[in-house]
């Protein structure tokens, strides 16, 4: 069972063979003699075509899935997809059993080559056991403890007296190699939110005995999505016990709330007519983790990210917040919140039509009237992500306006893929590092 779930969907010998096989089975549903064939085969086409740009509207417009249209990749594999259903039912009109058999079987793996291709775009699932969920299945809420509860910092904590926490620090003998991964449940206290689990991973430095306190990042995901994409498509582990070796064990303690309520909702982040998701980010999870978690309450070493719509949830809690979240890592966000591509549907449904309490909100315009001081913002996108290129020179020009330290990233041959935050994520927090204590 681990073999099957370690199973990798966007490399290797799945892909290439499902590959294979759906170039086969597509050669099988289009080669058949007769020049009224082809003649079907080009209406079909034109219809698959209509059918996928349908469909992509509707789940842009309609369905909400999405507050951009989808990439042209994706909606070319969704055309695919219908072409297969199209052709299956073209080959099964007038034909023997053996041909409907295998018609059947064509169209099934033609379709299954289309999702994989539109799973490698966005790069969600990486292995079998991430889509069926059984590689997050044994995670296990945080545990009562004396490793958990708040305590007082030992020297080596961070704080305005006792200057960085890497510069004091000493790594103890036998500490473990890497972090760990647990689930909780994050009350909605002040705001009456009611969240999704949320995720954190406590570093190596965590687990000492006498541990210190430690800087905190809080995550957010896409949408849509849930906090345990970090896990499992952003490898949040991965490179926090990267980082964690290469600074004596030290790493971040990274919190993954969810600000969604489920994986297709859309909150905007914000409180508004639909909920406040802002104030459950703003005062309801820090709250928690000064009170669950051994770390600096210090918000300067506090910092949060996020990928696409998490990245834009980022930039408005360091627009509106940045008492609290005074570095950010924005990976593939937005210029502001929407719930779809009409800017006065998301104003009317989230307002009440209120255009100005939007504005008042919205980061780019917050940015604008204030001036921020030793902040500072790292934004990362994929070169071939054109619209979210363009977002991230937009706010990059408006923080730097605003006083931030800015640092920008393309990441090479990427489009708008989980695959961006997987990059982004090390470099992003090394640049933070002397801003969080973890370097000297």
């Amino acid at each position: 069972m681990n073999t099957l779930s370690g199973l990798d969907l966007l490399t290797g010998i799945v892909p290439v063979s499902v590959g294979s096989a759906a170039a086969a089975a597509a050669l099988l549903l289009l080669l058949r003699r007769g020049r009224s064939w082809w003649m079907k085969i080009a209406s079909a086409i034109s219809a698959a075509a209509l059918l996928a740009q349908g469909t992509s509207w509707y789940l842009v417009h309609v369905a909400a899935v999405s507050a951009q249209a989808l990439p042209w990749p994706v909606t070319g594999w969704i055309g695919v997809a219908f072409l297969a259903l199209l052709l299956a039912g073209l080959n099964m009109a007038g034909t023997g059993w053996r041909r409907k058999i295998t018609a059947l079987v064509a169209m099934a793996v033609l379709i299954l080559g289309a999702a994989l291709e539109v799973n490698a775009y966005f790069g969600t699932y990486r292995t079998l056991g991430d889509l069926t969920g059984a590689n997050t299945a044994a995670i296990q809420s945080l545990p009562s403890g004396s490793r958990l509860v708040p305590r007082t910092a030992d020297p080596s904590g961070p704080g305005p007296k006792t200057g960085p926490l890497a510069a004091t620090w000493v790594k103890p003998a036998g500490l473990p190699a890497a972090g760990t991964i647990n689930s909780a449940q994050i009350p909605g206290t002040a705001s009456g939110f009611a969240a999704l689990s949320a995720y954190v991973y406590l570093p190596p430095a965590y687990q000492a005995d006498t541990g210190p306190a430690l800087p905190v990042l809080v995550l957010i995901a896409g949408q849509p999505g849930s906090p345990v994409d970090w896990v499992t498509a952003g490898g949040v582990k991965t490179a926090m016990d990267a980082f964690a070796a290469a600074h004596n064990g030290l790493a971040p303690v990274v919190v993954i709330p969810d600000v969604n309520g489920s994986a297709t909702a859309n909150t905007m982040c914000m409180d508004s007519r639909i909920a406040k998701a802002g104030t459950y980010l703003s005062t309801d999870v820090p709250a928690w983790i000064k009170a669950t978690l051994r770390v600096d309450p210090d918000p300067a070493r506090w910092a949060i990210g996020g990928f696409s719509f998490g990245g834009t949830c980022a930039l408005q809690m360091a627009s509106l917040h940045s008492d609290k979240y005074p570095s950010v890592i924005d990976v593939s966000g937005e210029a502001e919140p929407a719930l779809g591509p009409d800017r006065a549907a998301t104003i009317a449904q989230a307002f009440g039509g209120d255009t100005a309490a939007f504005d008042a909100v919205a980061p780019l315009n917050v940015l604008a009237t204030r001036h921020y001081t030793h902040n500072r913002i790292y934004l990362a996108a994929g070169a071939q992500d054109g619209t979210f290129a363009g977002y991230q020179v937009r706010v990059a020009d408006a923080a730097a306006k605003a006083g931030f330290d800015v640092k920008t990233a393309l990441v090479p041959g990427l489009g708008h893929s989980w695959e961006v935050p997987r990059q982004s994520l090390a470099p992003a927090v090394d640049w933070l590092a002397p801003a969080l204590g973890l370097n000297p």
